[in-house]
Order: C-alpha cells, then sequence, then structure tokens
C-alpha cells in the first residue's frame, strides 16, 4: 500500500475529504472503511435515549480511525443538551490511547455540564487498557445499560 499524502482539506485517516471518495481511494489506496468513514457513515455508533438518559453503543474498535467520528457523535450529543451519557461498550474488542481521548474528552465535557459518562459491557482487552491507564478510577462502570441507567437516579 502506498503511503498516504493527504492534501490540504481532505480526510484522510482522521480528516476532512473535500476530492470524490473514489477518487481518493483508487489514488490513496483507502479501505472500504474509510471511505464510510470519510463520509460521515457511523456504522458501529447507535444511540438511544432512556428516561432522559442518552446510551451510546458502540461496537469493534475504538482507534486512531474511530475516534475522530465518536467524538464528534458525542460533541453533538452533548450539545443537544444530552450530557448524562451511558457507553454501551459491550461489543468492542479493542481501544487504543486514541479511544482513552475519547472517554476523557467526554468525561470533562459531560462534567462541566453536570452530567457524566457511565460504562457498561467493558470487554476483558478493553479494561485491561482502562486498568492499566488509570481510567477505572475515573469512570463509572456497570455490569450492564440498565444498572448504569438507573445510577443516574
Amino acid at each position: 500500500m502506498k503511503a498516504i499524502q493527504p492534501e490540504i482539506g481532505e480526510f484522510i485517516r482522521g480528516s476532512l475529504i473535500s476530492r470524490s471518495y473514489r477518487t481518493i481511494a483508487k489514488d490513496q489506496e483507502l479501505t472500504d472503511r474509510e471511505i464510510q468513514i470519510a463520509k460521515g457513515d457511523r456504522d458501529g455508533i447507535k444511540n438511544k435515549q432512556v428516561d432522559g438518559i442518552t446510551i451510546i453503543t458502540l461496537a469493534g474498535s475504538i482507534d486512531g480511525m474511530t475516534a475522530p467520528g465518536i467524538t464528534e457523535f458525542i460533541q453533538e450529543q452533548i450539545a443537544k443538551g444530552n450530557t448524562k451519557l451511558v457507553a454501551d461498550l459491550s461489543a468492542v474488542d479493542y481501544t487504543s490511547s486514541a479511544g482513552l481521548r475519547v472517554l476523557i474528552g467526554a468525561i470533562k465535557e459531560t462534567r462541566a455540564q453536570r452530567g457524566d459518562l457511565r460504562l457498561t459491557g467493558v470487554q476483558r482487552d478493553v479494561l485491561k487498557v482502562l486498568n492499566l491507564s488509570g481510567f477505572t478510577n475515573i469512570l463509572k462502570m456497570f455490569n450492564n445499560v440498565d444498572a448504569a441507567v438507573a445510577s443516574y437516579s
């Protein structure tokens, strides 16, 4: 695979694309998933409201490729006034330091507005990363979504 050489105004593996997605894919050999992310496709991010709590369900990996989209999604929720968040990570099998940045950013923004971010369904490998980074001391984690939602009462 060729090295990616983004031009100004493009979204290549984390930035905004201004040229044709297929042209960039052909020129730069981007994967279909990278094209979806660049188009703003939010596969793997779902949300619903339960009793005034926003439940965000994530799937796959939280890494340098997916973190910008997740951050943007969370910021949109907070801008709408949805500051009580539950992140269901039961389908997340990996997180990198980019994922940790997503979490810390969400915690700071929600708590600044008298809300919070609570986690549920944290898988073993993700929990290891959270433990090693000290995040388990600042995050509230629950066994299931219902318990996390109830914790806001």
